[in-house]
């Protein structure tokens, strides 16, 4: 039976108006160490940001998620959280933060290929 792999995963929210509480789930950040897998996947659902707040900046989300993803792979590209160990990079982008772009908690699961996984929960929390 093949091995599972425990990873932990964070739903990536878009919080418009901090103010309001409101958010839209755009993205999951999934992290496995006995993989050394640390990968995010995230999409812009344009009509419902805006619908939620016509003045949202939607080029500046992009920057801030594509930041979330540099960091993910690390190296130079990460900038210096980027360079960080792959777990301590995790906890950094699931930190808590009261700005536009949020992390829910962190969840546990089991999985025998973190990429299905991230996969999966993609399409469940946030398609």
């Amino acid at each position: 039976m093949p091995e599972k792999h425990l990873f932990e995963y964070a739903i990536i929210r878009v919080v418009p108006r901090v103010e309001r509480g409101e958010f839209i789930n755009v993205g999951v950040i999934l992290y496995c160490a006995s993989q050394g897998f640390l990968r995010t996947r995230f999409m812009l659902p344009e009509a419902r940001l805006l619908a939620l707040c016509p003045t949202l900046d939607l080029t500046e989300l992009t920057e801030r998620l594509g930041a979330f993803e540099r960091v993910c792979v690390g190296r130079r590209e990460g900038g210096p959280i980027g360079q960080l160990p792959i777990a301590a990079r995790f906890r950094w982008l699931t930190a808590t933060r009261s700005t536009v772009v949020q992390t829910s908690p962190v969840h546990p699961g089991l999985c025998l290929d973190p990429t299905d996984a991230l996969t999966q929960l993609f399409a469940q929390q946030v398609e």
